[in-house]
């Protein structure tokens, strides 16, 4: 999990796992390994926004019972912190679960066959 977090190959944890922010490398410049076997898809943002929007949501609803805000202090105060909270948590999260791939051996599914078990 911890090798994940910090952007680390999952095989040597020395190598580096992006290349930008969130743009996985093609491989890792210390063992080699090829990081054509991971995907996240949406994974990182599902959990990052299920993550960010429930503080979120908190904090917006205690500016407005508190203190009765006009909707434009939310765009000033909510919006931001929803999009920097999410933006922080993906880069981890997307770490963890390439990483996660990689050490539970996962792939995609494939319907078996007749007499495939």
């Amino acid at each position: 999990m911890k090798t994940g977090i910090l952007g680390r190959c999952p095989q040597c944890q020395k190598g580096h796992l992006f290349n930008g922010y969130l743009t996985l490398a093609p491989s890792c410049e210390v063992c080699g390994l090829d990081y054509s076997f991971a995907d996240p898809a949406d994974g990182p943002a599902f959990f990052a926004m299920t993550i960010v929007a429930v503080p979120a949501l908190v904090f917006a609803l205690w500016l407005q019972t508190a203190f009765d805000v006009p909707i434009w202090v939310h765009l000033i105060t909510t919006m931001p912190l929803t999009l920097l909270g999410s933006l922080a948590l993906l880069r981890p999260l997307k770490g963890w679960l390439v990483c996660s791939q990689y050490f539970h051996k996962a792939e995609e599914g494939k319907l078996a066959g007749k007499g495939d078990k």
